[in-house]
């Protein structure tokens, strides 16, 4: 603790390496999730699929038996906003499902989120889906060009409100956090503007930046089985998240292939591999 503050692990070079090697094992088994969730298919067939891929790249589980957690990825159906269990629920046409997930190569973590709109999509939970990831990649940049860990909210807080539309709403309740040497780590990464400007950034930071938004309130519960959480209101939610290192030559998105270069373009930011 540093003057009341959780201390903010930095990682050298070699070690936000590893991570990266643990997010491109994650993106895959993200892939084949996305790719599985089709109707008819049951959320615990997902995990499988999932779990399949991590164990085949020798990576290990970060959500399993995380606090008792009993499955590989957080499976979370439309209302259900975040910790979702895979079951015996079957997809739907229709359904939103956030898929998250997290992998451990050599004691270094990664974690990333996607959502998929399973069969038909509603035009509504589109625009929620997109406006989400969309939210997620400008916070991205607010790290890459920012000061403040809290930029990041800034930005994302800003983008969401201005979008054009009936309102989305930004949950407060679950933020982003760092990531390295375990899944949860300091500092908080708010998805919303506050007057609190956080740490400050600097190289060998390493966070999960993952804004969750909903088509109504923000207000949730926590279900019988202590996990998941849904909206009160019963409206349709959404996650999307990936894990980001900041160098000294720049930034790196750890659970995309290309490290972000194809999304983050648009606003004029080029990442730049890990130095050796």
């Amino acid at each position: 603790m540093a003057f009341g503050q959780p201390r903010i692990e930095y990682k050298s070079n070699q070690q936000m390496r590893k991570m990266h090697e643990a997010g491109l094992v994650l993106s895959r088994a993200l892939d084949a999730a996305v790719a599985a969730a089709k109707p008819g298919v049951s959320t615990r067939e997902l995990d499988a699929v999932f779990a399949t891929v991590l164990n085949d790249a020798g990576a290990k589980s970060n959500f399993l038996g995380y606090h008792g957690f009993p499955a590989t990825i957080c499976a979370s159906v439309n209302e259900e906003v975040v910790h979702g269990i895979p079951g015996d629920r079957v997809l739907q046409d229709g359904d939103i499902i956030s898929i998250d997930g997290g992998a451990i190569v050599d004691g270094w973590h990664s974690d990333s989120a996607r959502t998929v709109i399973v069969g038909t999509a509603d035009p509504e939970d589109q625009r929620l889906s997109d406006v989400t990831e969309e939210a997620m990649w400008r916070g991205i940049a607010a790290l890459a060009k920012g000061k403040f860990v809290g930029d990041i909210g800034n930005a994302i807080d800003d983008y969401v409100s201005a979008v054009p539309g009936k309102p989305l709403g930004i949950l407060e309740d679950y933020v982003g956090h760092g990531i390295g040497s375990e899944m949860h780590m300091a500092p908080d990464v708010l998805n919303y503007r506050t007057g609190h400007r956080g740490p400050k950034i600097r190289p060998g930071l390493c966070l999960a930046i993952e804004p969750m938004l909903v088509r109504g309130g923000i207000e949730t519960a926590t279900l019988e089985d202590d996990w998941t959480v849904v909206t009160t209101d019963g409206q349709r939610s959404c996650q999307w998240e990936h894990s980001v290192a900041v160098h000294e030559k720049g930034i790196w998105v750890l659970s995309a292939p290309d490290g972000g270069a194809e999304r983050l373009a648009q606003f004029g930011v080029t990442p730049v591999p890990i130095p050796a």
